[in-house]
């Protein structure tokens, strides 16, 4: 599959992963066997990590929160942030993990069922390890908009209803 192709399957399968790969040949213009063998190529070569659905869970459980946490650690080059990111990774509450520039060197999105469960995954679990020198805690009050989809769509059809 050429490239310009290929990006747009990739696009497609972003905005909505649930098609099918014949609605996928459909809207590229491809046979649905190459859209296939494309996809395969695809999640072999980890280009597609997995395919999620985004839930609303505040719309489903009182009992959880979010948190960004910025984390700073002792400058020890790559092999330092390697060891970090291995260890960090490892746990179940930390559900994004990304390295950064700026004042500090990682943030962490972490979710527990309340204020004090983070704060103590916090103590217990980041500022344990030896090179994690402080951290900065942000809990999530409100979303408003996830992986580019409006969390609060009321009405998402923005053509004009018209009736006889």
């Amino acid at each position: 599959m050429e490239q310009k192709k290929r990006k747009q399957l990739l696009t497609l399968i972003e905005a909505d992963c649930r098609l099918s790969t014949e609605e996928y040949a459909v809207m590229l213009g491809e046979d649905e066997l190459v859209v296939a063998a494309e996809i395969k190529r695809l999640e072999q070569e980890k280009i597609i990590c997995g395919y999620r659905a985004l839930i609303d869970w505040d719309k489903v459980e009182d009992d959880w929160i979010e948190a960004l946490v910025e984390v700073q650690t002792i400058p020890r080059g790559e092999e330092g942030n390697r060891e970090i990111a291995e260890r960090v990774r490892k746990f179940p509450e930390v559900k994004s993990f990304f390295f950064v520039s700026g004042g500090f060197d990682f943030i962490l999105l972490l979710q527990g069922r309340n204020f004090k469960e983070i704060s103590k995954f916090i103590s217990t679990n980041l500022a344990s390890i030896p090179d994690v020198s402080g951290t900065q805690t942000h809990f999530l009050l409100e979303k408003y908009k996830e992986w580019g989809i409006d969390l609060d769509q009321t009405d998402s059809d923005p053509r004009i209803q018209v009736s006889l």
